[in-house]
């Protein structure tokens, strides 16, 4: 029978098929997520931008769209992807190309980190909503400022998000060793918080 579980640098054995709770690690999730890039790595800079550093913006953006949320939905703003520390970050095209399969791996992973972190397994529809709004606003801030896209072309695809939210986040590229640590403070305060 083929490998289904995969060596973490804790130590711990994520089972891909059947993950637990208990072999989640913020450490595991900030350093897989700090070398995975978006894009697919087709960005402006020196080092990649990577899947840690657009959910740090995620969480920024959620807080500033929803200023009274309660602290568990920021964290899951923070953690809207990191899944991903496992499996890899896909463009939407090659996503639905693969199908189905990878949406439920996805939701399983997604289910054992929230369990993880003292959050439900899964996320209400409105509060994963917000999150998803706040995602395509930081796709957009990406596609113009780091992705190469037009202004226009991101209007197409993410909407023009509203430029109070955003006039003063720039998109700085960073060492991933930076990007890893400020994710681990980032979803440390939050838990302090909950």
């Amino acid at each position: 029978m083929a490998r289904a579980w995969q060596r973490m640098l804790s130590g711990r054995r994520l089972d891909l098929l059947d993950p637990t709770p208990m072999d989640i690690e913020i450490e595991d999730i900030a350093h897989g997520l700090a070398f995975v890039a978006r894009w697919n790595g087709q960005t402006k800079g020196d080092f990649a931008y990577s899947v840690a550093e657009h959910s740090l913006l995620v969480e920024e953006l959620y807080a500033r769209m929803n200023p009274n949320a309660p602290v568990k939905w920021r964290l899951a703003a923070l953690l809207h992807d990191a899944p991903e520390y496992v499996i890899g970050d896909m463009i939407s095209p090659v996503k639905n190309a693969v199908g189905p399969g990878y949406g439920d791996l996805d939701d399983r992973l997604t289910a054992a980190v929230h369990l993880r972190f003292g959050l439900p397994a899964k996320i209400p529809a409105p509060v994963k909503k917000a999150i998803k709004k706040a995602d395509r606003v930081s796709a957009w801030l990406e596609a113009t400022q780091i992705a190469g896209f037009t202004m226009a072309e991101s209007d197409k695809f993410f909407g023009h998000p509203d430029e109070g939210l955003i006039a003063d986040l720039r998109i700085v590229l960073r060492p991933p060793v930076e990007v890893r640590h400020d994710f681990v403070a980032r979803h440390n305060t939050l838990l302090a918080a909950l």
